[in-house]
């Protein structure tokens, strides 16, 4: 797999288009924080809008990257964004980087992300032979989780240590690296062919329809199915199917309450522990190796103990983790190793349950719904972010920092519950073709 060009250089993108990524989503909230003078509630307007084009364009999105050349799509997002961010720089150097500059920018690279995730997971489908999609996968994450590793601490040092201007230069600089490799990008991607509905008439008996032949000349084209018929056809296929219900359901859960404790999280550091720019991203880049040794156990794990098994206790582990956080106290070096354990851990078992449910999600998906059915996830599991960052700050507000974020913290743990009510939980050890082995 690594011989093939095209897929190193869709891996070198993918990373540093990640790396863009994950530096951005702590540049502009440091920025608004640190710079700007923020207050919870404007911070959390901020991840809201930024947050908001996954709820907004995720099904659009994957009806676009079923008919798009996923090249095609990755290339102008990483255009797009590099752009967005070069402007927000050119703003902040002439003295007009302020807050409505910040809405701006953080919805356009929101947006144009959500076309780039989507886009990135289907083009491993259409690149490597199905046997290699969990190597492929292994690889993918582990760029992500590398990112993840250098992208925070990157944007917190660079915030606090130079300037917010050349913060966002820099992000625009990655993506702009990331669009160099994808176009690279040299094999034909195959377009999958429209799927076939249920509801065709039978064919008629071959006397009656050799009368009705149309001349050779006369034959009508087929035409694709309209973008909004191919987004029902995304949302049926996910919603007929009870383990990726299950999964959008948990994943709704999680994601709702993880942007909720993120946005108290991201005030509580600076504000109640005192932390500076550089150790709030030492402490949100712990999550990176956390990761990284996440998507290595993912390949190991799940065929060992089951799927069902792994999923539901590491969904535990991580997300109970952050109960811990509203306990410290101080800016001293125990504070900030504490908060790097938890970050570890948290990245450790998130990994571990991203990689085994996008296993689980691939298996079950035929190529050609590849793109919607990633959307459709995306799109109930992440959709109610902006409100959860929302609610964050408004508890900020309402009940203090440090009972938010034991709120918020424990919420989380809807999530595996869930699972652990779900077929999720008695999935099997291995996942032959497009089934999940039931125990």
């Amino acid at each position: 797999m690594w011989r093939d060009r095209d897929f190193r250089r869709l891996w070198v993108g993918q990373t540093v288009s990640q790396l863009g990524e994950h530096t951005t989503l702590v540049v502009l909230p440091l920025c608004a924080v640190l710079t700007l003078g923020a207050g919870a509630g404007e911070l959390g307007v901020l991840r809201a809008v930024g947050q908001a084009p996954i709820l907004l364009l995720s099904l659009l999105a994957g009806a676009w990257v079923d008919r798009w050349r996923t090249r095609t799509v990755m290339v102008l997002a990483d255009v797009g964004r590099a752009l967005t961010l070069g402007a927000a720089a050119a703003a902040g150097l002439f003295g007009a980087l302020g807050l409505p500059a910040l809405l701006v920018a953080g919805f356009a690279v929101g947006a144009l992300s959500v076309f780039f995730d989507v886009a990135y997971q289907a083009s491993l489908v259409r690149l490597v032979r199905r046997d290699q999609l969990v190597r492929g996968n292994s690889a993918l994450e582990g760029s992500r989780s590398a990112a993840q590793i250098a992208g925070p601490a990157l944007g917190g040092a660079l915030v606090s240590l130079l300037s917010a201007p050349i913060a966002a230069a820099s992000s625009a600089l990655l993506f702009t690296l990331s669009f160099l490799s994808i176009r690279r990008i040299r094999r034909r991607e195959p377009i999958p062919e429209p799927t076939q509905q249920p509801s065709q008439r039978l064919p008629e008996p071959t006397e009656q329809l050799s009368q009705r032949l149309p001349e050779p000349t006369q034959e009508p084209r087929r035409r694709p199915p309209r973008v909004w018929r191919r987004i029902r056809e995304g949302l049926r296929f996910v919603i007929g199917d009870t383990s990726l219900r299950a999964v959008c359901l948990a994943s709704a859960a999680f994601q709702f309450s993880l942007a909720a404790t993120m946005t108290v999280y991201l005030l509580f550091l600076p504000r109640e522990l005192h932390l500076s720019g550089t150790e709030v991203g030492l402490a949100l880049a712990a999550t990176g190796p956390g990761a990284l040794l996440g998507s290595l156990l993912a390949a190991r794990l799940p065929g060992r103990f089951g799927h069902g098994v792994v999923l539901v206790s590491a969904a535990a582990l991580g997300d109970g983790a952050f109960l811990f956080v509203p306990a410290l106290h101080g800016s001293s070096a125990g504070a900030v190793l504490a908060l790097v354990a938890v970050s570890l851990v948290f990245g450790t078992f998130g990994q571990l349950v991203n990689v085994t449910v996008m296993g689980v999600r691939q298996a079950l998906t035929p190529d050609g719904m590849q793109g919607r059915v990633a959307a459709t996830i995306t799109f109930v599991g992440m959709g109610l972010t902006p409100l959860g960052s929302l609610l964050g700050g408004f508890l900020v507000d309402e009940w203090g920092m440090r009972l938010s974020l034991a709120v918020t913290a424990a919420g989380m743990l809807l999530s595996p519950l869930l699972m652990a009510l779900s077929p999720l939980a008695r999935l099997g050890r291995t996942l032959p073709g497009r089934r999940l082995l039931v125990d």
